[in-house]
């Protein structure tokens, strides 16, 4: 019996899986797009109002939005290119400052976007800001957040869940804030795969361009997030994140397809 749901899992997982279309990857979908969006939406609202919200018409909450909304723009643009128009269209596209002296960043499925106060002073500029959008959006887009709460439903047997059941299950909510960093501190994130961050690395460069960004600031911005670990722990960004010697020497590599798309604005 145990082989026989052995085999029954392993086919349930082979057939739940889909081929990216910019990535090209073949990736673990247990959850619906429209779930996941459905379920952002509820943790997105909540954890607004447990947390201090930047206001609009302060500097750094116009930048924010500023610099997020071009990003999102040239992320539209570039799947419309490539032959997808459609497929960002459950995206409502939000950003929001929250006073916090974390250093981090993310971007839900439909999204929602945080930053927090305390990656301002490391990113310095907006144009540093924009290769960090850029990063945690590919992150939503090309669905890295649903491959990994799609590989956690099946290790704990969720799979089968979907729709209302999906957000009212607490094992699955509690995947599901670990997986975007809703709330969670440092160690708390479940990790990328160092290829989920490469990806975010290679077409955030680019999204980052495409918005008239110029994506050779990102050597630097990645340098100086690097030394914000100081010895101790990184920052909540850049846990299992790729070593910072193999993320700088795949950027330099992405580097003349990314400044292919830059046309300063």
């Amino acid at each position: 019996m145990k082989r026989l749901l052995f085999l029954l899992g392993i086919v349930i997982v082979l057939n739940s899986c889909e081929r990216n279309a910019i990535t090209g990857r073949s990736q673990l979908s247990l959850v619906s797009d429209g779930d996941l969006t459905s379920m952002a939406l509820v943790q997105y609202k909540d954890f607004l109002t447990k947390n201090k919200v930047v206001p609009s018409g302060s500097k750094d909450a116009d930048m924010v939005k500023r610099v997020g909304n071009k990003v999102a723009e040239a992320v539209k643009k570039y799947y419309s290119d490539k032959g997808f128009p459609n497929a960002l269209d459950n995206y409502k596209w939000e950003f929001n400052l929250v006073d916090s002296k974390e250093i981090n960043a993310w971007c839900m499925p439909g999204g929602k976007v945080v930053v927090y106060t305390g990656l301002l002073p490391v990113t310095q500029n907006e144009t540093a800001l924009a290769i960090v959008l850029g990063h945690e959006i590919t992150h939503a887009v090309v669905g890295h957040g649903k491959e990994r709460m799609s590989q956690e439903l099946a290790a704990q047997g969720l799979g089968a869940l979907g729709g209302a059941a999906l957000g009212a299950d607490t094992k699955a909510v509690d995947i599901f804030n670990t997986v975007y960093g809703v709330g969670a501190n440092y160690g708390a994130l479940l990790p990328n795969s160092r290829k989920q961050e490469l990806e975010a690395d290679h077409f955030g460069l680019i999204f980052a361009a495409a918005a008239g960004y110029n994506p050779q600031t990102a050597v630097d911005f990645w340098t100086r997030m690097a030394a914000q670990g100081n010895g101790q722990k990184p920052p909540a960004f850049l846990s299992d994140h790729p070593s910072d010697e193999q993320r700088i020497q795949k950027i330099r590599e992405f580097m003349p397809e990314a400044v292919s798309y830059y046309h300063p604005k």
